[in-house]
């Protein structure tokens, strides 16, 4: 029996590996997957026969060696407030989510990197469903794809997706390479075009792929941080265990110092009771000040304060807005820009720390949350009956 070809998924490639399977597999001018990289992100046109400056020969060569597939979109549902989600199909028994958010001047989109996530952040609702597996390049790339047919983008005109974040499902330093080719389309003018400083990477804080990500690559670096100590944030960052505040901040102040002018943006989520009290504040600002005194720029360290956006399950509450302010108000004193990042989508279950997708999950987070989901509602069940 013979074994059928796998075709060649072109969204699995960036520029250079594009060019390379041109010479390599079609013997054809690199100049000819320049043509191609324009089809598939400017034009969104994954038929090779509708490609129409290409020759007979090339398209039927295309046909027999490659392909252009695309995510599966399962279900979407936009919020009232503009932002938009997809649920998008990886495989037979995985979807991942992608959000998203329009903003005055700026179109942000949020990237899953993971089916799930391998970590175990107490807060993020992503965790509760385990992991499965990396997404591949084309799975990662295909969700700005679907997002910029949909918004009908045009790179390097009056565009609607002007930045990503690498901040969906996942932990994207644990998907590494897939990441970074991802991130290098949506780059490259001939993908998306878009600035090195509109791509956000989020990490929860692995740090030796933070000293490769400065070595490889030129995005914005995000780190969620949400403690200003070892003790709190081991409890919430699991991760942190294995790489405490003090080397999380050293590997930041390296990625700073790779060239003048570069800041890191620290993510502060806010739970009631558990993070958000002033000594909590004064322990970031000691952490931020010290960034900035050792990359030697103020305002290095840039701070997003994100009150806390409950799910099913969660022990976590949101603080209330007076709680919210204060601490605000105590790093803003200080002399600190922290803003406050608006919750959008949270009527779709889109704002950050929400999203969920289906996970055929390799581990036993997702059977543990549906037991303590199901002894929740039994409990509040029997108080029901009790009362009546």
């Amino acid at each position: 029996m013979t074994e059928v070809a796998t075709k060649q998924n072109l969204l699995n490639l960036d520029r250079a590996g594009l060019e390379q399977f041109f010479a390599d597999t079609l013997g054809e001018k690199r100049y000819r997957a320049h043509q191609v990289m324009k089809w598939i992100h400017h034009r969104h046109v994954t038929d090779f026969n509708e490609m129409t400056d290409l020759g007979k020969a090339l398209r039927a060569k295309l046909e027999e060696h490659a392909e252009v597939r695309v995510p599966q979109v399962q279900f979407e549902k936009p919020s009232t407030d503009g932002t938009h989600k997809w649920l998008l199909g990886m495989d037979g028994k995985n979807a991942i989510e992608a959000v998203f958010i329009p903003d005055k001047g700026r179109g942000t989109l949020c990237v899953s990197s993971q089916v799930g996530c391998a970590l175990n952040c107490q807060f993020c609702s992503t965790a509760t469903q385990g992991f499965n597996r990396n997404l591949s390049t084309a799975e990662i790339i295909g969700q700005v794809w679907v997002a910029a047919r949909h918004l009908g983008n045009v790179p390097h005109k009056m565009r609607k997706l002007t930045n990503v974040v690498m901040m969906g499902m996942g932990e994207p330093l644990m998907n590494f390479d897939n990441v970074v080719r991802a991130m290098s389309i949506m780059r490259d003018d001939l993908g998306y075009g878009l600035a090195n400083k509109r791509v956000t990477l989020s990490t929860a804080g692995v740090v030796p792929m933070i000293d490769r990500l400065g070595a490889e690559s030129d995005v914005s670096l995000a780190v969620s941080l949400h403690a200003p100590d070892d003790e709190l944030r081991s409890r919430l960052v699991p991760l942190n265990r294995k790489y405490p505040i003090e080397q999380l901040m050293d590997a930041c102040v390296r990625y700073a110092l790779r060239k003048k002018g570069e800041s890191v943006t620290f993510e502060y989520t806010l739970m009631k009771d558990v993070n958000d009290q002033p000594e909590h504040a004064r322990g970031l600002l000691r952490l931020m000040r010290d960034f900035d005194r050792r990359v030697q720029m103020k305002d290095a360290a840039k701070v997003n304060l994100i009150p806390f956006n409950p799910f099913p399950g969660t022990r976590f509450e949101r603080p209330d807005e007076e709680a919210i302010r204060g601490f605000q108000k105590l790093l803003n004193k200080a002399g600190m820009i922290a803003p406050v990042r608006r919750t959008r989508g949270d009527d779709i279950d889109a704002a950050c720390g929400q999203l969920k997708g289906q996970v055929a999950d390799r581990t036993r987070r997702q059977a543990e949350h549906n037991k303590r989901l199901q002894a929740q509602s039994a409990a509040a069940a029997g108080g029901i009956d009790a009362a009546v």
